[in-house]
C-alpha cells in the first residue's frame, strides 16, 4: 500500500478540512509564530539595552539599524523559517537557534559594531525569559485579534435574534415537560446574557510576563552590572511589550494567567454548547425551520432531511476544545521546584484548543444564520397545553385567600386534581374558573388568559441586553 504521508497531507482536522476557518490563528499560535515572537523579544531586548545605556560603554544602534532589526520580525517568512530550521538542526535548541539567527542578521545590519553588539543578544536571559513573553504575545494576539471578534459577533447575532423574537410566545419545557409559557426571544436573551458575561471576563484578561533570569533572582544581571536597577529595567521592558510585569517567579512565569484565561474560554464554550443543544431541540420540535443557505445534503438516502449539522459539529468541537483547555489550565500552574519542561510541550497545544473553539463559533454562526422561526408551530404547541394556566389561576386564588376571601382554600390541590395527567381545553378551564366564586374582575382577567398570552414580562426582559454591551454588531 502506498504511503499517504507527504507535506501536503494533514494528520488533524484543523490543518485539513477546517483549515480555511482557523487559518487566522496560524499567524498567532503556530510554531513559526512562536519563533517570530521569540525574534521580536530578542530584537526589542537588544534595542532596549543599547538605547537606555544599561550596559555602560556598549555600542548603540542607529535609528536605521533599529528599523532594520524590527523588519526582521515584520518580514519574517518562509525563507527565515527555513534558515532557522537549519540552525536548530545543529543547536538542537530552539531559543539558541533564534540567538544565532539574529547574530547572523545583525552582522549584515550593523557590520562595524556587530561583534560587540552580538554579545548583548540574549544578555542575562534564560530561554524562559524569551519564551514566556513570546507566548503571552501570541496568546494575546490570538484572543484579541481573532477569537474575540468572532465571539463578539456571535453574541451580537444571538442578541439580535432575541430582540427579533422577543414577543413570540413559546411553550417552556422544564424537565422536558410543558411548563409556564415564555417567549423565544427571552430564552435566547438568557443565553446571550450568559455568553456576554464570560466575554467581559475574557476581554479583561491580563497577559503576564517575567524577565528576571535563570531562577528569577537577577543573579547574572547583578554580576555583570551591579549598579543597574534590574527590577525597574525588567518591568519597563515587559510593559513596553504591552504585558503585565510579574515580579516574583521561578525560572518560568507561573502561567496562572493562562489557567485563568483558559478556564474562562472553557466556560464560554460550555455555555455555547448549551445554546447548541437548546437550538437543536427547538429545531427538533419544529420551532425553527432550517431554510436559508441550506444547499447541503441532509441524508444520503432521505431527501426530505436537513440535519442540524452546524450545531452538532459545534458541540463536538467545543468538547474537544474544552478537553484541551481544561488540561492546559490544570497542568500549567504546576512546575517541579524551580522548573520542569512539562509546560513546553503543553503550551504547543494552545493553538488546537483555541482552534476548535473558533471552528465551533463559525459553525454556530452559520447554523443560526440558516434558521427561520416558526411561530405557528410554537402557537400550536401552546394551544394544545391549556393546563399550563393552572399556575396563574392557583396563584390568583392564593392571593385572594391571603386577602381574606372565602372559598379559596387549597388552590394548588384543586388545580392539580383538574389538570395533572390529562389535557384540558379552554372550555374546561373557563368552567372551572366560573365555579370558583372569584371576584368578577379576577374571574374576567383569568377567563381572558390563553397560553400564548401568559408570558409575563418575557418580552420586556429582553431589553436587559441593551443595558450592557455584550457583543459587537456582526457584519
Amino acid at each position: 500500500m502506498p504511503s499517504l504521508a507527504d507535506d501536503s497531507v494533514a494528520l488533524g482536522a484543523l490543518d485539513g478540512r477546517y483549515r480555511p476557518v482557523i487559518a487566522p490563528l496560524i499567524d498567532h499560535l503556530s510554531e513559526p509564530a512562536l519563533n517570530r515572537e521569540r525574534l521580536r523579544v530578542e530584537v526589542e531586548w537588544l534595542i532596549h539595552l543599547t538605547q537606555n545605556d544599561i550596559i555602560p560603554g556598549a555600542p548603540t544602534l542607529t535609528k536605521q539599524e533599529q528599523e532594520q532589526l524590527r523588519r526582521l520580525v515584520t518580514d519574517f517568512g518562509a525563507d527565515d523559517i527555513a534558515a532557522l530550521g537549519e540552525i536548530e538542526r545543529v543547536t538542537q535548541h530552539d531559543v539558541k537557534a533564534i540567538e544565532y539567527f539574529l547574530k547572523e542578521r545583525l552582522a549584515a545590519i550593523a557590520p562595524a559594531s556587530s561583534e560587540r553588539l552580538g554579545e548583548l543578544i540574549h544578555f542575562g536571559c534564560t530561554s524562559e525569559d524569551v519564551n514566556n513573553l513570546s507566548y503571552a504575545l501570541m496568546v494575546r494576539g490570538a484572543i484579541q485579534q481573532v477569537w474575540l471578534p468572532k465571539a463578539q459577533a456571535l453574541v451580537a447575532q444571538v442578541e439580535d435574534m432575541a430582540r427579533e423574537l422577543r414577543a413570540v410566545p413559546l411553550l417552556a419545557h422544564t424537565h422536558g415537560q410543558p411548563a409556564t409559557p415564555t417567549t423565544m426571544g427571552k430564552e435566547l436573551a438568557v443565553l446571550a446574557w450568559r455568553l456576554g458575561r464570560q466575554l467581559r471576563r475574557i476581554e479583561g484578561a491580563e497577559f503576564l510576563g517575567k524577565f528576571n533570569g535563570a531562577t528569577g533572582t537577577y543573579g547574572a544581571h547583578l554580576a555583570a552590572v551591579p549598579t543597574a536597577d534590574w527590577q525597574g529595567i525588567s518591568r519597563e521592558f515587559v510593559e513596553s511589550l504591552g504585558l503585565t510585569w510579574n515580579p516574583l517567579t521561578t525560572q518560568i512565569e507561573s502561567h496562572d494567567w493562562q489557567a485563568e484565561l483558559y478556564a474562562d474560554l472553557a466556560r464560554f464554550n460550555r455555555i455555547l454548547h448549551n445554546l447548541c443543544t437548546d437550538v437543536w431541540s427547538y429545531i427538533s420540535l419544529g420551532y425553527f425551520a432550517q431554510v436559508r443557505g441550506q444547499g447541503t445534503i441532509g441524508s444520503s438516502t432521505m431527501p426530505h432531511k436537513v440535519n442540524p449539522i452546524r450545531f452538532e459539529n459545534a458541540e463536538a468541537n467545543l468538547e474537544v476544545s474544552n478537553a484541551l483547555l481544561d488540561v492546559l489550565a490544570s497542568t500549567l500552574v504546576t512546575s517541579r521546584l524551580q522548573r520542569d519542561l512539562t509546560d513546553s510541550s503543553m503550551q504547543r497545544n494552545i493553538g488546537s484548543a483555541v482552534g476548535h473553539s473558533l471552528l465551533a463559533l463559525d459553525n454556530v454562526h452559520r447554523g443560526l444564520a440558516g434558521l427561520d422561526a416558526a411561530p405557528e408551530v410554537m402557537a400550536a404547541d401552546l394551544d394544545a397545553n391549556w393546563e399550563v394556566l393552572a399556575e396563574p389561576i392557583q396563584s390568583a386564588m392564593r392571593a385572594l385567600a391571603a386577602q381574606g376571601h372565602e372559598g379559596m382554600a387549597n388552590p394548588y390541590e384543586r388545580l392539580k386534581e383538574l389538570t395533572r395527567g390529562r389535557r384540558i381545553g379552554p372550555v374546561d378551564l373557563r368552567a372551572f374558573i366560573d365555579g370558583l366564586g372569584l371576584p368578577e374582575d379576577v374571574a374576567a382577567r383569568l377567563r381572558a388568559l390563553s397560553p400564548s398570552e401568559y408570558v409575563g414580562l418575557a418580552p420586556e426582559l429582553v431589553s436587559h441586553l441593551d443595558s450592557v454591551g455584550h457583543g459587537q454588531k456582526h457584519p
